[in-house]
Formats: C-alpha cells, sequence, structure tokens
C-alpha cells in the first residue's frame, strides 16, 4: 500500500521528535546565569563632598540594584545624586566586590557637568555602607575633579 505525504507525516511525526530532541539539547547545553552573589549597596546615602572647582558641598546619593543585569560579584546600579542648588545627577554603576565605577551627568547638559568616579564601599561600627568616591568631570570648567564621603542611611 503507497502512502501520500500527508498521511505518511500523520503516521510518522519524526521530524518533529527530531526537532523537539534538537531544542532539547540545545536547552540543555545553555547554562544559566549564575545568581547575583555580590554586596548590595541599595540605599541612600548622606554625602559630604569636595570639588576643586566648587569647593565643599553636600549631597544626597541613591544606589538601586538592577537584579536582570547583575551577576556573581558583579552588580548593576542606578545612581543618583543630588545636590543643593547644583541639581541632579543621575547616571549608572557597575561594581565588582566593594569596588564600583559610577557615571554621572547633571541633568542641564549646557554645564557639562558630567563624569566618572570610582568608589570603595565598606561597613562602619553601625554595619552602615559608606563609600569614598573620586570622581573625574573632562569638560566641566575645563576638566575637574573632587571626593565624595558617603553614609548609607
Amino acid at each position: 500500500m503507497r502512502m501520500n505525504a500527508f498521511a505518511l507525516k500523520e503516521a510518522c511525526p519524526m521530524k518533529t521528535i527530531l526537532a523537539t530532541l534538537c531544542l532539547l539539547a540545545i536547552a540543555g547545553t545553555t547554562q544559566a546565569k549564575p545568581a547575583f552573589t555580590g554586596p548590595d549597596f541599595s540605599g541612600v546615602y548622606a554625602c559630604e563632598g569636595d570639588d576643586a572647582a566648587e569647593g565643599k558641598y553636600t549631597a544626597t546619593a541613591t544606589l538601586t540594584l538592577v537584579p536582570q543585569q547583575s551577576v556573581g560579584q558583579n552588580g548593576a546600579y542606578t545612581f543618583k545624586l543630588e545636590v543643593p542648588g547644583f541639581g541632579a545627577y543621575p547616571g549608572h554603576a557597575a561594581t565588582q566586590g566593594t569596588t564600583a565605577a559610577i557615571y554621572f551627568a547633571n541633568t542641564d547638559p549646557s554645564t557639562q557637568d558630567f563624569g566618572t568616579g570610582i568608589a570603595t564601599f565598606k561597613k562602619n561600627k553601625q554595619g552602615k555602607w559608606t563609600f569614598k568616591k573620586y570622581y573625574h568631570e573632562p569638560a566641566f570648567k575645563g576638566g575637574n575633579h573632587g571626593f565624595e564621603w558617603c553614609t548609607q542611611k
């Protein structure tokens, strides 16, 4: 007895079985992203700064972990610094262990007040995170730098 192509496909769905096995094999070799195991620095921080061009100032920094972009000891964060009299500086941070690279930019682009900082985190005696950040601003007032000392509220 001779079968047409439709009857053969219905009688023996081999292509479907092979395709399913192939997909399962591929899925089995795909490794899941390792969970974030680093310290979580999320929170609001009270900061004191010393800017080479502007002098001493106070600020509030907010860090928020982005879990879907954090893996192993590497954390991804949104960052926002608010400085009275100067405005808001939203940005982002990438951490590795207790070291962070932080990008920030004033919401008023005409100031050219943007830069990159490097921060080191540690816990104080009260168990709160603290960090010291050195930053560099390549365009602000012809080039600038400064330091911030921040303590989690």
